[in-house]
């Protein structure tokens, strides 16, 4: 609701009744809502509209990571490379894998220095900035704590003080590393509470929250948890807190303004594959369409665009 519609309804409830204006109030909360959003998963890339329809297709599926850019870019990156679209169709950005060094490409984001991070995976795992002629300015080494390149790392991300958050699987740790490859801090998800190893809490995403907690998405674990600073978790959700177990491989995750959190299950082939949920645990949205979902971005809500990203 708009703040023209707000001011209507205010100047509309007043000398109603408070029984009236509470019912009114009631219908309003139960308005359904509708998300446009960036899909990267095995059988689709590209955008996909309010009503489920599909507004952009990348024409290539598999994609690991990716966004809609502010200035309406959109950035992909699969395993082999990463490109960066201009009007939808025009590359303006290539990288491809250097397989001297690595096997596989791992994550993508745009930074605030117009430098981009790119995560290689082998057998020398690194995060790399790179700049828009595909020049690496920045190598970080990483330490995954194992040799198998496809499970060493996920949705790595470069923090506001200049430090990487890095999800590391087998480790069973979200790892924080200087531009010189120092750890600095780490948060272990296999903690007792949460079921130790054998639960398979293997961190997927990390996202350093505006509260300066981090949320991570723990995949075989079907949990998605949120972490204070000393790696206590403040705030958890999985599946026994649902009917239908929606918990299903979350990949990609995201925090959103109004402080819910929208999860991607992966490993879904039908039913729910995107859901968001409320800080209470009540689910308020769900994609249940014919693409399964990696990472992703929502894009807009009820039409309105999401933190100024436009969708063109």
């Amino acid at each position: 609701m708009n703040q023209k519609m707000k001011k209507f309804f205010l100047s509309y409830v007043i000398g109603v009744s408070l029984t009236a204006m509470i019912s009114t109030c009631s219908c309003i909360a139960q308005e359904s809502i509708t998300h446009s959003f960036f899909v990267a998963g095995p059988n689709f890339t590209g955008i996909i509209g309010e009503q489920g329809e599909v507004i952009w297709d990348s024409e290539r599926a598999g994609a690991r990571d990716g966004w809609v850019l502010e200035n309406g870019n959109i950035l992909i990156c699969w395993s082999d490379e990463v490109k960066e679209f201009k009007d939808r169709s025009e590359v303006v950005f290539h990288y491809i894998l250097d397989t001297t060094y690595n096997q596989e490409l791992g994550t993508v984001q745009r930074l605030a220095n117009g430098y981009t991070l790119i995560t290689e995976l082998g057998d020398h795992p690194r995060l790399l900035e790179v700049d828009g002629d595909g020049q690496v300015m920045v190598d970080v080494p990483l330490q995954p704590e194992t040799d198998n390149g496809h499970m060493q790392t996920r949705m790595a991300r470069k923090l506001s003080n200049g430090n990487y958050l890095v999800p590391h699987l087998l480790a069973f740790k979200v790892k924080e590393y200087t531009a010189s490859g120092e750890v600095v801090n780490s948060f272990p998800t296999d903690m007792d509470h949460l079921g130790g190893r054998d639960a398979k809490n293997w961190p997927f995403t990390a996202i350093r929250l505006s509260n300066g907690n981090t949320l991570v998405n723990l995949t075989n674990g079907n949990k998605t948890v949120e972490m204070d600073a000393s790696g206590q978790v403040v705030w958890r959700a999985d599946n026994d807190d649902f009917d239908g177990a929606p918990f299903d491989d979350p990949c990609g995750a995201q925090r959103l303004p109004n402080g819910n959190t929208v999860v991607a299950s992966y490993h879904a082939k039908e039913g729910i594959k995107l859901f968001e949920i409320t800080p209470e645990k009540e689910m308020v949205w769900s994609y249940t369409g014919d693409y399964r979902v990696h990472h992703f971005q929502i894009l807009t809500t009820n039409g309105v665009e999401l933190e100024g990203v436009p969708l063109k």
